[in-house]
């Protein structure tokens, strides 16, 4: 499912209009968002939590000529399924 295919699933569920559907759906992502920019944690009951990760720096070596390089320190997401969830995937 992609996020057009979310859109018009929302709308059809809470009964909006694909515009009120989009703007719900962009608004939710926002919010994820800028919890996730804040250094916070964002948990959903029953389905899971998103949780921004930092990667150290490391060594790795470039594909090309196989010379070492650093790899420089980022930041990423998790995303841990609740066990509600996991359930149902069961």
């Amino acid at each position: 499912m992609n996020k057009a295919e979310l859109v018009l699933k929302v709308g059809e569920v809470a009964q909006l209009s694909k515009k009120d559907a989009e703007a719900a759906v962009n608004a939710l992502f926002e919010a994820i968002t800028e919890a996730l920019v804040a250094g916070e944690e964002v948990k959903v009951t029953g389905f899971g939590g998103f949780v921004k990760k930092n990667r150290p720096a490391r060594e790795g070596t470039n594909p090309k000529d196989q010379k070492k390089i650093t790899i420089p320190a980022s930041a990423t997401v998790g995303f841990k399924v609740s066990k509600a969830l996991k359930e149902k995937l069961n």
